[in-house]
């Protein structure tokens, strides 16, 4: 008797790699993780090499596998760190040079050029996205630019680009697939957001070739097949790609227009599903693709608050009121209240959808009478306002109204936090019991890919936890009175 079939998601992060094998019914049967190391050449400058990124699956794959047993793997679904650029050479599949991570802010005068020229407006309309180093296509403009003789070989179709998604299909599937998904494809400023096709007016401003680029296909399907990856078997299904935090809306079941995940790690990323037509913003959000499958194309509102978990650290390695940062639950929870402090977390200015890089950090309302356990509490206050501030500009953008806020990532450990989250937006807050939502967002897709049934309540959502929001209306309307008078102070006109 056969064993069952297994599907496996590949989750390819900005630190390391997690490879899942999964059952029918999602449960984890192996995992595998593989760090990978970053360099720094420069201030503002990160980098990995896409060696290191390649070995980092085969070693994770195999230490999933070594614990999942024999079952015939299905389908592999991949998720990754998006924005994060790579070149490489179609004739020998070696990379040209260092990868350009998402993080990387070496683009940022190229990116204040555009601007200046008055260029955003059209950019926004075609992309969805803002004039910003964080995206694909000023890195790639800038390998052109700084290595030697690499324009002419793009040029002349011997170079291909990709994000990682691209890069790791084609190696396992052993050079024959050159391709992204539609949600990467919208990361990198070059991808017609409503027309679904590379953009030649993004091309053209960016200075990048045509024939660098892959094809754009859905990110669930019949993508590719394995082959001459290593000890991964030839033949398997590659039916799944996704960016990273659209495929944690998928994990997340955020399938209907209106629902939304946020995952909270160093910053925070809340996701709104808007269904089968793209909005662009008012408010300075990025308008993506969720993800194309068999049924359409899904789109999504996307914000982002830079410091988050972060802000925690900063308690622990800046301010030393705490030793860890679980700490900050319990020192939060030892007063009933935050004694009239509020913090601005803009340790790194503040994103969405202020988007003021030159903001600052402050704390407001400190007496004699303040205690570190106030601002514990206040810091976790602030990570809950910035998320009710992205949430009621996608309302607004949207036309929808949250009803209930499903979670990801590291600090949603964090009860306080969490139960301050649904006091703060007034609405339920829902803390899956299964923690790898990208992983397991890209393995949905894959299973999907390939025609495998999944049950929506193997889900484990029986398991969640719910947080109902309790405060008094009262209460709420001052510590959100007090937040936006503190954004004013740091963030003056």
């Amino acid at each position: 008797m056969s064993s069952p079939s297994v599907i496996v998601g590949i989750d390819q992060g900005t630190t390391g790699t997690t490879v899942l094998v999964l059952d029918q019914h999602l449960a984890i049967l192996g995992r595998g993780y593989c760090e990978i190391p970053q360099s720094y050449p420069q201030p503002g400058q990160v980098e990995h090499d896409p060696e290191a990124i390649w070995q980092s699956v085969l070693t994770s794959f195999a230490q999933a596998r070594a614990q999942s047993g024999p079952g015939e793997i299905a389908a592999i679904g991949i998720t990754n760190q998006r924005e994060t650029t790579v070149l490489w050479e179609r004739a020998t599949g070696r990379p040209v040079a260092p990868a350009i991570v998402w993080q990387d802010r070496r683009t940022a005068e190229m990116c204040d050029r555009l601007r200046a020229a008055g260029l955003e407006p059209l950019v926004h309309r075609r992309t969805g996205l803002l004039l910003d180093p964080y995206f694909s296509a000023s890195k790639i403009a800038w390998l052109l630019e700084n290595t030697p003789d690499l324009r002419r070989r793009a040029e002349a179709g011997t170079i291909a680009f990709g994000t990682v998604d691209s890069f790791l299909l084609w190696r396992l599937s052993g050079g024959q697939v050159h391709l992204t998904d539609v949600s990467n494809a919208s990361r990198t400023l070059l991808f017609d957001l409503e027309g679904l096709q590379w953009s030649p007016d993004m091309c053209r401003i960016f200075g990048v070739a045509a024939a660098l680029l892959p094809r754009v296909g859905p990110s669930s399907g019949r993508l590719a097949v394995t082959r001459d990856a290593g000890e991964i078997p030839d033949g398997i299904s590659l039916s799944a790609a996704a960016g990273d935090q659209q495929a944690a809306l998928f994990g997340q079941q955020c399938l209907r227009a209106g629902d939304a995940k946020c995952t909270f790690g160093t910053g925070s990323f809340l996701l709104m599903n808007v269904g089968p037509r793209p909005v662009l913003s008012r408010h300075r959000l990025l308008g993506t693709v969720a993800w194309q499958t068999a049924t359409g194309t899904t789109y999504a509102l996307e914000g982002s608050a830079f410091v988050s978990g972060a802000l925690i650290q900063w308690l622990r390695d800046g301010l030393g009121i705490i030793r860890q940062a679980a700490e900050s639950e319990g020192l939060a929870a030892s007063v009933p209240d935050d004694g009239g402090v509020t913090i601005v977390p803009a340790l790194a200015g503040l994103g969405a959808p202020y988007w003021r890089p030159e903001a600052r950090g402050a704390i407001l309302g400190l007496t004699r009478g303040t205690r570190a356990a106030h601002i514990a509490r206040a810091a976790l206050q602030a990570i809950a306002l910035q998320t009710v501030d992205l949430v009621r500009a996608m309302e607004q953008d949207s036309g929808r109204c949250l009803t209930t806020l499903r979670v990801d990532g590291g600090a949603t450990a964090n009860n306080l936090l969490m139960q301050i989250q649904a006091d703060l937006l007034a609405v339920d807050i829902v803390r899956p019991a299964q923690v790898e939502l990208t992983a397991l967002g890209a393995a949905r897709l894959a299973a999907e890919g390939v025609g495998l049934d999944i049950d929506p309540e193997d889900a484990t959502d029986s398991d969640a936890t719910i947080f109902h929001p309790r405060m008094p209306v009262s209460e709420r309307d001052r510590i959100l009175s007090r937040w936006r008078d503190a954004i004013a102070k740091a963030c003056p006109s």
